[in-house]
């Protein structure tokens, strides 16, 4: 290795780190984004949200837009997951609507954190996406604590059988969701975590991106 290329992979490693490391992941915490590739990760190719393939690193941050424009789609982690809690960091444009999966199949039916900042959204309430009888429940008060034009830090524990759903915006709880049963697809107690670009120009401000940080997990059984 010359000593250019050396210097190189140092920048790089230096700029990974930089993305990385504002805000720490919590002890008992596993990342499972490492800031340079999709490893782990994967397209759901069935999602009705779309298809695109406009997941990118830039700079150690993960981040997701439409393309074509209408053109969004979902990003699956490769493991699946049960009772877990998710430590998320993001950073989105306004006008951008997105979501955090849980316990998903592969076409993106399961359970949402909708992150969906733009007017009229809400971001940290709980959705079934294609998922029939759950009761969609909204967070009031997240506007309190987001933070505007800088990270914001989500932790979300989804545990049970019968889904117990907490979500965690910088610290403080924005949302306590009980479902009356198990309303995922095939009832199953375990599936994908995902991040969303919503399909459809109405929902999406054309040239804007989701992003996402530092992404870590914690089971919890």
């Amino acid at each position: 290795m010359s000593a250019n290329s050396g210097v190189l992979r140092v920048g790089f490693c230096l700029l990974v780190a930089a993305a990385a490391g504002s805000a720490q992941v919590p002890e008992g915490f596993e990342p499972i984004f490492n800031h340079q590739n999709l490893a782990g990760w994967h397209i759901s190719l069935t999602s009705h949200h779309g298809d695109t393939s406009e997941w990118r690193i830039r700079e150690g941050v993960l981040t997701g837009t439409q393309r074509p424009a209408g053109n969004g789609g979902i990003l699956l982690t490769d493991e699946l997951y049960g009772d877990v809690e998710v430590y998320l960091e993001v950073n989105p444009d306004f006008g951008c609507d997105g979501g955090l999966f849980l316990r998903s199949n592969a076409a993106g039916q399961g359970y949402q954190v909708m992150l969906d900042y733009l007017e009229g959204g809400n971001m940290g309430g709980v959705y079934g996406e294609r998922l029939e009888g759950v009761e969609t429940t909204w967070s009031t008060d997240w506007e309190k604590v987001w933070k505007k034009g800088e990270w914001n830090v989500f932790r979300v524990r989804i545990e049970g059988a019968t889904p117990h759903i907490q979500v965690w915006l910088n610290g403080t709880r924005i949302t306590d969701f009980q479902d009356t049963a198990n309303h995922a697809a095939g009832g199953a107690t375990q599936g994908h975590l995902a991040v969303q670009v919503h399909g459809g120009e109405q929902r999406w401000k054309q040239g804007g991106f989701q992003r996402f940080r530092n992404i870590a997990v914690k089971r919890l059984r």
